[in-house]
């Protein structure tokens, strides 16, 4: 089973890349759905996700704070920076993250599962 963690202040992005990935990975997805980057960091740990879905802005915790408190050494997780936002300068910034495999731009689409979950 693949174990997924979506991290987002949006329930509504939320909900929708978890139907799209439920219907277009063939393996069983277990979701775990958090609309606080801090509350995802305390628990990450215990979870050890398979991926990782990322959005950078938020309140309280943006998902930059989150990649600069992940300890990426405890955790295998490929992470995927989903966002709205299309500025190149957090496209460039995102490239400096060792951890981070690909920025998405949202809504997450069919390409980007296949590409992902071959």
């Amino acid at each position: 089973m693949l174990t997924i963690v979506l991290i987002d202040d949006d329930p509504i992005s939320t909900f929708v890349t978890e139907k799209l990935i439920t219907r277009n990975v063939k393996e069983p997805c277990q979701f775990f759905k958090y609309q606080s980057a801090r509350a995802a960091l305390s628990e990450i740990y215990a979870i050890r996700p398979n991926y990782l879905f990322l959005d950078l802005n938020m309140p309280e915790m943006t998902g930059w704070d989150f990649l600069d408190n992940f300890d990426s050494n405890n955790n295998e997780a490929e992470i995927y920076i989903l966002s709205s936002s299309v500025d190149e300068r957090d496209i460039n910034k995102a490239g400096t993250y060792q951890m981070v495999k690909d920025y998405l731009s949202k809504p997450l689409i069919k390409k980007y599962i296949k590409n992902i979950f071959h």
